[in-house]
């Protein structure tokens, strides 16, 4: 096993970006997950690691709740191949857990278990690597931080007050000594509701500016905001992911060109 601050080698992967938040809620995942679909879309080599051990999401989200990845034997050690769905690579606790089985473990054993899903994997070449950073500022999101090679984070938020006294502490950590992880921007969502009888409409349900404050607090860029679409949060329901629609697909566009400032 690695030490506490050596990095995890893994030379196929060009850029691992930590999509995180400082409280759950604010539809982390789901802008984890649509990014990783939009990266692909765009002809980019993708994996998407469900990094939240103790409330993983980005299965269902993609419909395979009940895959279960390949293992072959590589220099006589077993290593896990991803699961694929719509050209992008996954893995998640969640494939090797029971449906419905919560995982009592304390943080040590749940660093442990996030740092083997890294190490004993086959990744391949990769473009971009998303992590759906799990919300908070323990163990795992130190873990995470520590010992991989982040080209940099996002931090979702909502226009919420709230949201943005947990979103300053999940940026704080990256700007901690000895991690350090550029900050490439903030996405603001759930930002405003269009009635889809009258769209030209906005109704800022959770509050107005919150993400713009946040991004000008923080000296980064606002990246994007993401407008609250039933069929966005339908889609993740049902398996499917929606960056059809026309202002969230633009939204995920200017995220995108975002990535490397």
């Amino acid at each position: 096993m690695t030490g506490l601050f050596e990095k995890i080698a893994l030379p196929g992967v060009k850029h691992i970006i930590a999509v995180a938040s400082g409280k759950g809620g604010v539809g982390k995942s789901t802008v984890a997950a649509n990014l990783a679909v939009a990266l692909s879309r765009k002809g980019h080599r993708v994996a998407l690691v469900d990094a939240d051990i103790f409330g993983p999401s980005i299965p269902r989200m993609f419909g395979v709740e009940n895959a279960r990845p390949a293992v072959e034997l590589s220099e006589d050690k077993k290593m896990v191949l991803p699961v694929e769905k719509e050209g992008i690579k996954i893995l998640s606790i969640a494939f090797f857990v029971p449906s419905g089985k919560g995982l009592v473990w304390r943080g040590p054993m749940a660093s442990k278990a996030l740092t083997q899903m890294f190490e004993e994997t086959i990744w391949g070449d990769l473009d971009y690597m998303i992590l759906d950073y799990p919300p908070g500022t323990s163990d795992i999101q130190l873990t995470a931080a520590q010992k991989l090679n982040l080209h940099g984070a996002l931090i979702v938020t909502t226009p919420q007050g709230i949201s943005l006294l947990d979103a300053r502490k999940a940026a704080s950590m990256f700007n901690t000594q000895g991690i350090r992880v550029p900050i490439l921007g903030v996405v603001e969502n759930m930002s405003w509701f269009s009635p889809a009888s009258h769209p030209g409409e906005r109704y800022f349900l959770f509050g107005k500016g919150g993400g713009e404050a946040l991004a000008t607090e923080l000296h980064v860029p606002l990246l994007a905001q993401i407008p609250l679409v039933a069929e966005v949060g339908e889609a993740a329901e049902q398996g499917r992911n929606a960056i059809g629609h026309p202002e969230v697909s633009e939204a995920f566009g200017r995220i995108i060109e975002g990535l490397h400032p």
